[in-house]
């Protein structure tokens, strides 16, 4: 068994619908990439989702009047974890920010240290949850290529950005990963 917890950030139907606002054009890659790491994690494996707060405050009022078809409850079908990941998402946490990072990932990590991160989106939620674990001393490797991001550009400007926090953050390959 690989080393680490996995979190598998966001693979929800919001990111995966080709019409949603939010679609994530690589989610079917980013999916093949983490189908890939899941059997090696075995029981360490952590599933998030993205919900939209019941009352959204500070920023987050301008960032859902931009964006108000967002604005649904938890268990809203748009929130849910697609059919495919669903029933391996044993442990699922959810949070209505973009970084995951919590105490509840820092308790999971914390035998190993490490943090593998994989999915979606990487110029936001994956980038947010990597610097935040890096801030609190956990080695971070990003699976890029179980990553996808709102396009290609922003993918590999997210995955540049967090390859200059070597050696906190490591941009990485689902094979590297799965090598050790």
């Amino acid at each position: 068994m690989t080393a680490g917890l996995l979190t598998v950030i966001d693979m929800q139907h919001v990111f995966a619908d080709p019409a949603s606002p939010w679609a994530a054009p690589r989610f079917a890659e980013a999916a093949a990439g983490v189908r890939r790491l899941l059997p090696a994690f075995g029981d360490r494996v952590t599933f998030t989702r993205f919900v939209a707060p019941e009352r959204p405050s500070g920023a987050w009022r301008a960032y859902y009047e931009q964006w108000p078809f967002a604005r649904q409850p938890p268990q809203a079908p748009l929130w849910h974890l697609t059919e495919e990941f669903a029933p391996s998402a044993h442990d699922v946490l959810d949070a209505p920010t973009f970084g995951k990072w919590s105490p509840h990932l820092a308790a999971r990590v914390a035998p190993e240290g490490r943090l593998v991160l994989a999915g979606v989106s990487t110029d936001c939620c994956v980038l947010s949850t990597a610097l935040a674990a890096a801030d609190a001393g956990t080695e971070v490797l990003v699976a890029a290529d179980a990553c996808a991001g709102a396009d290609d550009d922003s993918h590999a400007k997210a995955l540049y950005v967090m390859d200059l926090y070597r050696p906190l953050i490591r941009v990485t390959t689902v094979a590297d990963v799965l090598a050790g």
